[in-house]
C-alpha cells in the first residue's frame, strides 16, 4: 500500500512529468534544429541523444537554477502541495499550447511568472531578483545572441564560404566530416546547456514542496531533494521530445532559414553558451528558445539580409507566441489560486 504522504505528493511529481514533457518538445528545437536543418543527423536519434544530455546538464550545473526557481522567486513556504501542482499545471498547458501550434516556447518566462502571479496573490512579492536580474537578461540574452551570430556570419563565416571552407565542393569532401562531427557535438552541448537551466523550472519547486511536505528543512535539504526530483524529472524530456519535437524541429529547422554545416556550429554554440553562462554564473531561468531563434535570425540576415527574414511567417508566429504563453500561465496561475483559496484547498 502506498502511505498517505506518498500518495499526497504523487500528483505534482505526475503532473511535474508532464511538464517536463512539454519541455523537452520545446526544448528540442534549440538543441537539434541547426542539425536537423543541415541534415545530419536522423530523426529517430534526436528524442534519445537529447534526453540523455538534458539529464547529464541538470545534475551537474542545474542546481543554481533550481535555487532561483524553488526558493529565490517566491517564499519556500508557500511552496505547498495544492500551490506547486498549481504552478505546474499551468505552465505545462501555456506550453502545450504552444507545442500543438508547433512554435517553440520559453519555459522559463511561463515558470517564472507563474510563480509570481502566486506572490502576488499572497502580497509576498520580491522584485529585487526579478528586476535587477531576470528580466534585464531575457532582453539582453537574445539581443546579444543576434549580433554574435550575425558578426560571426557576416566576418568569419561569409568569407570562409566565398574561399570555399564552408562548401562540400569536389576538393573539400575531406572535410564533410568534421563539419558533421561538429554540428552534432554543438546539437549536444546545446541539449547539456537546456539541462543545467530548464529542469529546475520542474525540479525547483517540487523540492521546495517535498521539503515542505516531509516537513524539513530545506535550507538544509533542498540541494539533496532537488537532485531527488531532477532523477525523476529529467528522463521525462526525452521523451516529450519524441512525442512533440518533430513538428518544431519542422519549423526551426527548414522553414526559416536553410543552415549549411557552419552556420549550424555558429547557432548552437553561441546559444548554448550564453545559456549555461545565465545558468552557472546567476541561475538565471531564461529562454534558450529566444536565444535560438535569434541566433538562427542573425545568421539570417547575414546571409540573406534583413528585409527577407523578418518577413518570414513563422518568425511572427514565434513572437506572438512567445507574447501569449507566459501571459496564459500567469492568468491561469492566478484563477486557479484565486479558486482554491476561495474553495479553501490552500
Amino acid at each position: 500500500m502506498i502511505s498517505p504522504l506518498l500518495s499526497h505528493l504523487l500528483i505534482p511529481y505526475i503532473i511535474a512529468m508532464f511538464f517536463a514533457m512539454t519541455m523537452g518538445g520545446s526544448g528540442t528545437a534549440p538543441a537539434f534544429s541547426a542539425a536537423y536543418g543541415a541534415n545530419v543527423i536522423k530523426k529517430s536519434l534526436i528524442p534519445g541523444l537529447f534526453g540523455i544530455m538534458v539529464f547529464l546538464g541538470a545534475i551537474i550545473a542545474g542546481k543554481q537554477t533550481a535555487i532561483t526557481v524553488g526558493k529565490e522567486l517566491l517564499d519556500p513556504a508557500f511552496m505547498t502541495f495544492p500551490i506547486v501542482t498549481i504552478i505546474l499545471f499551468s505552465v505545462a498547458i501555456s506550453l502545450l499550447i504552444a507545442n500543438l501550434a508547433g512554435i517553440p516556447q520559453s519555459t522559463s518566462q511561463s515558470t517564472v511568472l507563474s510563480v509570481t502571479a502566486v506572490a502576488i496573490y499572497f502580497d509576498k512579492f520580491v522584485s529585487d531578483k526579478l528586476f535587477m536580474e531576470v528580466i534585464p537578461a531575457w532582453f539582453i540574452l537574445p539581443v546579444i545572441s543576434f549580433i554574435l551570430s550575425f558578426l560571426l556570419g557576416k566576418y568569419i563565416y561569409r568569407p570562409m564560404r566565398k574561399r570555399g571552407y564552408t562548401l562540400a565542393r569536389a576538393q573539400n569532401q575531406n572535410m564533410k566530416p568534421v563539419w558533421n562531427g561538429l554540428i552534432v557535438i554543438m546539437s549536444l552541448y546545446v541539449a547539456f546547456s537546456i539541462g543545467t537551466n530548464n529542469v529546475a523550472n520542474a525540479a525547483g519547486p517540487i523540492a521546495s514542496m517535498t521539503a515542505n511536505e516531509l516537513k524539513i528543512s530545506i535550507n538544509e535539504n533542498f540541494i539533496l531533494i532537488m537532485l531527488l526530483s531532477t532523477l525523476i524529472v529529467a528522463p521525462s524530456f526525452g521523451i516529450g521530445s519524441s512525442i512533440f519535437g518533430h513538428k518544431i524541429l519542422k519549423n526551426t529547422g527548414k522553414e526559416i532559414v536553410l543552415f549549411g554545416k557552419f552556420e549550424a556550429a555558429i547557432i548552437a554554440f553561441v546559444s548554448a553558451s550564453l545559456l549555461l553562462l545565465a545558468s552557472v554564473t546567476k541561475g538565471i531561468p531564461t529562454s534558450l528558445v529566444q536565444l535560438n531563434v535569434a541566433a538562427i535570425l542573425g545568421i539570417g540576415v547575414a546571409k540573406l539580409g534583413a528585409k527577407h527574414i523578418f518577413k518570414k511567417t513563422e518568425v511572427r508566429k514565434f513572437f506572438l507566441m512567445w507574447l501569449i504563453a507566459p501571459i496564459i500561465a500567469f492568468s491561469l496561475t492566478l484563477l486557479l489560486i484565486y479558486l482554491a483559496d476561495k474553495f479553501e484547498y490552500l
